[in-house]
């Protein structure tokens, strides 16, 4: 399996990608920010279209939709209730843009297939290269932001003292969730982004209570269900997506019964 050159960039991207998406999945759920999350992967659709369209990376058009799209998100509201309705608007027209300028490309079924449920094992080289670069530079920006913002998120009446500092990063944590959603892309599509950024981390609720913990262990189930996908995948010429939706989903209902039986 190893001898090919695209399993190993698809293990060593599913490593990385599942490694980020453990670390920006907590704070996902902690914010119970999953339906946004959902919406930006309809809103990535629309940006991969745009992007073929205009003769582009794929992963460029979904940076630039999901990163504008979470600026007026949080430009119109900060109460969820406000935000829902942006983002259902957004959702909305954004999917009818995908389908648009998916028939105006003029590309064959494939490519629609290969946005919408992922195309991991057809990562390149250069592919690798400028998906690593995104995520050390979305990793470095984490890493400076992950104090703030977990005192934001798992202590919101004290930062509520000093919202001007709050909304800041708030923001940019809706940055960092739509450039998360346009990295994960390449691995389940973009209708299936939601089963590793949200699965793994409301797993790893049910068993620690420790941020670190829940980080670490979040990153453990993606990871399984990442590279057990990916091997399922090639000894069976399954869609690699299927696996990864079914193992995570298993894992959550394992995780679950743990939970309910302690």
């Amino acid at each position: 399996m190893f001898e090919y050159a695209f399993m190993q960039y698809a293990f060593i991207a599913s490593f990385f990608i599942s490694l980020f998406c453990a670390v920006m999945g907590v704070f996902v759920v902690a914010r119970k920010t999953a339906f946004y999350t959902h919406t930006l992967s309809e809103i990535s659709f629309s940006g991969a279209s745009f992007a073929i369209f205009a003769g582009l990376s794929p992963i460029t058009g979904m940076l630039i939709f999901t990163i504008t799209s979470s600026i007026f998100v949080s430009l119109a509201g900060r109460k969820m209730s406000q935000r829902e309705s942006s983002v259902s608007v957004f959702s909305a027209i954004f999917i009818g843009l995908g389908v648009l300028f998916l028939s105006l490309s003029n590309k064959q079924s494939s490519y629609a297939t290969s946005i919408l449920f992922g195309s991991i094992v057809g990562i390149s080289r250069d592919n690798l290269n400028e998906l690593l670069i995104l995520i050390a530079i979305i990793g470095v920006i984490s890493v400076l932001l992950f104090r703030k913002l977990k005192y934001i998120t798992f202590d919101p009446a004290g930062s509520a003292y000093n919202s001007k500092y709050a909304v800041w990063i708030s923001l940019i944590f809706l940055i960092l969730v739509a450039c998360t959603v346009s990295v994960t892309a390449q691995i389940v599509g973009s209708l299936l982004i939601f089963s590793l950024l949200t699965i793994p981390a409301s797993s790893a609720k049910f068993l620690t209570t420790s941020v670190h913990s829940m980080i670490g262990l979040s990153f453990v189930f993606a990871l399984f269900g990442t590279w057990m996908g990916l091997y399922l995948s090639y000894i069976t010429n399954w869609p690699v997506s299927f696996f990864i939706t079914i193992i995570e989903g298993l894992i959550y209902g394992v995780s679950l019964m743990i939970a309910k039986m302690s």
